[in-house]
C-alpha cells in the first residue's frame, strides 16, 4: 500500500501531493521520508501507519541520508517500539539489520537475486563494501560458489555480517572487516567482483579491477541521473584501460530509483 493512500483521511488532497509516496520496510520497521513542513503532523503520520500495517511494530522516519565512511545515518522515532534493529527475510536468507548503523536497502532485493542467478558453480567471489551480508548470503543460498569473501569498513556492520553468516549457515562466506584498499589486494583473484557501493564506487575501480581473473566478472554500481547513465560504463572502460585490462561491457541494469529522474545502475562488464 501507498503512504498516501494509507493518509488520505488524515491529510489534505493538497499535502498529500507534497509527501513522498513511497517508503521502505526492513523487517518490522517502516522507514518514511517526511518533509520539514510534515514535522508537526509526523507522529499522527507513523501511528496510521503503524495501525494499518499489521506487520509493522515500528515506525521511523529518515533523519538524513546515509553518509560518511561507515554509510550511517540517523532517524526519528515515530510510533511503536523503540529500537532500529529488526530481522528481514529476503530470498530464503534471515538478515539482523540495524537501520541506523550500517546502509542497508530492500529494494535491492531483485538484483542481489539477480546476481545470484549469473554465478556459476564453484565460483569464487568477491563483494566489496558488503554491509551486514545481504550479497554474500543471498549469494551463498541461491548459488553454488565455492567462497564468497566480504569486506566491509564499518565495525558494526561488520559484526552483524558475522551474525548473519552464522545463522544462515553459510560456511562458504568469509566476513573480513577492513578498508577494500588494504585488505583486498592480498586475497588474491576472484572470477567475480560485486562492488554494491552506493555512490562513488569508481574510487575504487583500481582496486577491484586486479582481484577479477582474467575472463572473469565486474558487477559496478554508480548513481546517476537519467542522461548520465551511460556514463556507468564509460567509468568501468576508462578504469579498465588505466589499469591495463581490456574490458568488455555485457550490459548496463537499471536497478532502482533513488530520486527525481535519479538512478542506480549497475554495469555487467567481463574482464579479460
Amino acid at each position: 500500500m501507498r503512504l498516501r493512500e494509507l493518509l488520505r483521511d488524515t491529510l489534505t488532497a493538497e499535502e498529500l501531493e507534497s509527501l513522498p509516496s513511497g517508503f521502505d520496510v526492513v523487517g518490522d520497521i517502516a522507514i518514511l521520508e517526511i518533509p520539514d513542513a510534515f514535522r508537526p503532523k509526523e507522529t499522527a503520520i507513523g501511528t496510521v501507519v503503524l495501525a494499518n500495517l499489521k506487520h509493522v511494530k515500528v515506525v521511523v522516519a529518515k533523519d538524513e541520508p546515509h553518509s560518511g565512511e561507515l554509510r550511517t545515518r540517523t532517524v526519528r522515532h515515530l510510533a511503536g517500539e523503540q529500537r532500529t534493529t529488526t530481522m528481514h527475510k529476503e530470498s530464503g536468507v534471515v538478515l539482523e539489520v540495524d537501520v541506523e548503523s550500517m546502509y542497508f536497502s530492500p529494494r535491492l532485493s531483485h538484483e542481489r537475486l539477480r546476481i545470484a542467478s549469473l554465478i556459476k558453480p564453484g565460483e569464487r567471489v568477491l563483494v566489496m563494501f558488503s554491509g551486514c551480508g545481504p550479497f554474500p548470503l543471498v549469494i551463498a543460498r541461491n548459488a553454488k560458489p565455492s567462497e564468497v569473501v566480504a569486506v566491509e569498513l564499518n565495525p558494526a556492520a561488520h559484526q552483524y555480517a558475522l551474525r548473519n553468516a552464522a545463522r544462515n549457515k553459510a560456511k562458504q562466506v568469509r566476513c573480513m572487516q577492513g578498508d577494500v584498499r588494504e585488505v583486498v589486494p592480498a586475497l588474491g583473484s576472484f572470477d567475480r567482483v560485486v562492488m554494491p557501493h552506493p555512490e562513488g564506487g569508481e574510487d575504487f575501480l583500481d582496486i577491484a579491477l586486479p582481484a577479477v581473473k582474467r575472463n572473469g566478472a565486474l558487477h559496478f554500481y554508480d548513481f546517476l541521473e537519467e542522461s548520465e547513465i551511460p556514463q556507468a560504463a564509460q567509468k568501468v572502460k576508462q578504469a579498465g584501460n588505466a589499469a591495463g585490462r581490456e574490458v568488455q561491457v555485457l550490459g548496463s541494469t537499471v536497478c532502482g530509483q533513488i530520486g527525481v529522474r535519479r538512478y542506480r545502475v549497475c554495469v555487467d562488464a567481463l574482464v579479460e
